[in-house]
């Protein structure tokens, strides 16, 4: 490593999961998050891949915020040897005891869910990525600090952490070694966002990294009430069909939004007072956290979480129960559909033409969120094929990112930066525009997309210069999968073949398939025994 800082990119470079950033120098390494890849199965397959460094060579662990693709590896980190702090703010280390001992449950009911499927009989067992008493020996490590005083995670690093308005206890990441000045955003949130003030933190910087989730879109900058407004007509349109509503949410921070809002829409009878249902037991403890820091935060008062109207769902069985309603709105995690009761709920609502899927969050390439919204007509759930015939639905008002223009907001008061401005957290589109807006106005000497893998050197007050080049294995799992694809062609298959006109020409099509996987059998067969000629 030398004597230079630099910093190398795990993840969270070219996608919006598994964010995870190495600084060295001198001979230690700090971590900022340590995030889980979310979405296609190549890319989670990551979160099983080994850590490019060693779990008991890092020092320190410095988190921004407790969303899970920014802190979901840490019980893993934890479980190979890592035994430092991490460093995070006191809300976000009250949420990380319930967000990952609840992750840790999550791994070991779906590594459950996977071992009775019927399609891998005969496979070895699937485990679990870690367990829930994995995710707690995590939370223990972690360490609270207060906004805006310097700490020291290692000696010879100084940090400061300073409100980005993204959730409760999110911050963005100042940081001092040998003389150079570094600022992480981690997520920004947007202006006005509801229960927190707007991002802030100090001006110029040898070297910037900023998220690009949103860089490529704008969204309208509502008000509290407008946003109601839009939610309330979505309600009453849902349930006018008759149908349940189904909204994926993130158990962090949107749930409490929503909560937050339907209880003042009922409250001005903008909507029927109908029965909803939280349908997360995480969610459920992260309203107690919210409920707790209530005083701190804005537009909040506590008790509007014990509403009458609020079912907060807490075990298996009354869950399930849920499949006999009708008429009613359901809560459940998580927000990208990868996991959690959601997909329960999704297998029997999707197929409902009276039902109505709502998307309120950001939706990743890949996961199978972003396959509904995307419009698919099927989808593969848990091993089944299901028909999408509800109404899907999407209101962009409730992100917890910054826009565009929030962005390039916050880039320009960050001004001056004398080195390199990174551009990180967001797909390829994004980034791309995102960098040629900041390019154009000038905001640094350098802007960097980095890749997964890559590493750059970091002097003051000059451009980062790449000394190591990305894993082309790593950056090749960003984005839709060969399963994504396999999952859409199976799904439709069999109505695809069903609208040839005869059964003969049906028959030649199934043959002709048949005969691709025979000679890709052949051609494998041949490098086996050393035979280059094709069949």
């Amino acid at each position: 490593m030398g004597n230079e800082l630099s910093v190398t990119f795990h993840g969270g470079a070219g996608t919006v999961t598994g964010s995870c950033m190495e600084y060295c120098h001198d001979g230690k390494r700090l971590l900022v998050d340590c995030g889980l890849f979310q979405g296609s199965r190549t890319l989670e397959a990551l979160n099983r891949s080994p850590f490019a460094f060693s779990a008991k060579q890092v020092d320190a662990v410095i988190l921004t915020h407790a969303h899970i693709d920014h802190s979901g590896l840490l019980p893993r980190l934890v479980a190979e040897g890592f035994n430092g702090d991490i460093w995070c703010t006191a809300p976000t280390s009250a949420l990380l005891q319930f967000m990952l001992a609840d992750g840790g449950r999550i791994q070991e009911g779906d590594a459950a869910r996977r071992n009775r499927r019927r399609d891998r009989a005969g496979q070895p067992p699937f485990e679990p990525l870690y367990t829930e008493e994995d995710g707690l020996a995590a939370w223990r490590q972690s360490s609270a600090v207060a906004l805006e005083q310097w700490f020291e995670p290692i000696p010879g690093f100084r940090a400061r952490l300073w409100n980005a308005g993204h959730i409760l206890g999110s911050a963005s990441v100042e940081l001092e070694v040998a003389g150079v000045h570094i600022l992480c955003s981690g997520d920004l949130g947007p202006e006005h966002k509801a229960f927190h003030p707007d991002p802030q933190s100090p001006a110029g910087f040898d070297h910037v990294i900023c998220e690009a989730t949103y860089g490529d879109r704008k969204r309208d900058h509502l008000t509290i009430e407008e946003r109601r407004r839009l939610l309330g007509a979505e309600v009453n349109a849902a349930l006018r069909r008759g149908g349940n509503l189904v909204i994926p949410v993130f158990a962090l921070e949107r749930t409490q939004e929503l909560l937050l809002d339907l209880a003042a829409l009922i409250g001005s009878n903008s909507i029927p007072a109908t029965e909803i249902f939280i349908d997360s037991p995480l969610a459920s403890s992260a309203t107690g956290v919210f409920a707790k820091y209530a005083e701190a935060l804005e537009d909040l008062d506590g008790a509007v979480f014990n509403h009458p109207a609020f079912h907060f769902v807490e075990d298996v069985n009354a869950s399930i129960r849920l499949n006999s309603v009708s008429g009613a709105i359901i809560l459940a995690a998580s927000g990208m559909c990868e996991g959690g009761r959601i997909r329960h709920h999704l297998k029997h609502n999707l197929a409902r033409r009276d039902s109505t899927i709502l998307f309120v969050g950001y939706q990743a390439e890949g996961s199978l969120g972003r396959i509904i919204l995307d419009g698919s007509t099927r989808v593969r759930l848990s091993g089944e094929d299901i028909a999408v015939r509800a109404e899907i639905r999407r209101i962009d008002s409730y992100s917890a990112h910054a826009d565009q223009d929030d962005l390039l907001a916050w880039l320009g008061a960050r001004q001056p930066i004398a080195g390199s401005l990174f551009l990180s957290h967001g797909e390829a589109p994004a980034i791309e525009t995102l960098r040629r807006l900041a390019q154009s106005r000038d905001y640094a000497a350098t802007i960097v997309a980095p890749a997964m893998g890559e590493t750059y050197r970091l002097p003051a007050g000059g451009p980062a210069r790449r000394t190591k080049t990305g894993d082309p294995a790593l950056q090749a799992a960003i984005g839709r999968d060969w399963q994504n694809s396999y999952a859409d062609f199976v799904t439709n298959l069999k109505a695809e073949l069903a609208e040839i006109e005869d059964a003969a020409t049906r028959a030649r099509a199934v043959a002709a398939m048949r005969e691709v996987l025979i000679r890709y059998q052949q051609v494998r067969a041949a490098r086996k025994s050393g035979d280059d000629r094709r069949p």
